[in-house]
């Protein structure tokens, strides 16, 4: 982040105060510009400075007492912002994968979900580009990525009501064997994020 985004920055938010009709000079916001510059440079645009395959740390499936089996990551937060309103939206990633040879470190499943998620985004797109790069990454013999989240764009403007969106992704042998990606979302709406009934349909 260089000085200069930062300045330039503050000179648009210092705009858009004048142009909804506020004095960036009073006291309550003198300092808004520079804080608004700051976050969105150094947290809700991080993604687009930060390589997701520094966080792609693997390990071999068998050294971690794993040969068969499901893995499931539930719970992963989600904070992005919406590309069309420029408005948050919040929730959780959920991800189930069967290893082929190679299993992900666990804290890493929320580092590269974050590093997505910290860029102007839809979350269907979200959605597919964590699938996309989990699946090339740990070549599973499949994965599900899915994402539950609510839309402030839709919970402070037009309609104004606080929906769920539900985005899922499906890769491998779960996309080609029905009964074993029944069971793996069977696994999932354990979880107590998940706010629809049923996914399974």
């Amino acid at each position: 982040m260089t000085d200069r985004k930062v300045r330039k920055l503050e000179e648009l938010v210092r705009e858009l105060l004048l142009l909804i009709g506020e004095d960036p000079s009073r006291e309550g916001l003198k300092e808004t510009p520079a804080r608004v510059a700051r976050m969105w440079l150094e947290e809700l645009s991080a993604g687009y400075r930060e390589d997701p395959t520094t966080h792609l740390k693997t390990f071999t499936a068998t050294d971690a007492g794993l040969r068969n089996g499901v893995v499931v990551v539930r719970d992963i937060p989600v904070r992005s912002v919406c590309e069309h309103h420029l408005l948050p939206f919040f929730g959780y990633a959920h991800i189930v994968y069967v290893p082929n040879g190679a299993i992900l470190g666990f804290s890493k499943f929320a580092r590269i979900v974050d590093t997505f998620a910290k860029r102007l985004q839809v979350q269907e797109r979200l959605t597919r580009q964590v699938a996309d790069f989990l699946y090339e990454g740990l070549k599973p013999r499949g994965l599900i990525v899915l994402i539950d989240a609510i839309h402030t764009c839709a919970l402070v403007r037009g309609v104004e009501e606080p929906m769920y969106l539900t985005t899922m992704e499906v890769r491998g042998i779960f996309k080609e064997d029905e009964s074993l990606r029944r069971e793996a979302l069977a696994l999932l709406l354990q979880s107590s994020t998940l706010r629809l009934k049923s996914i399974q349909e």
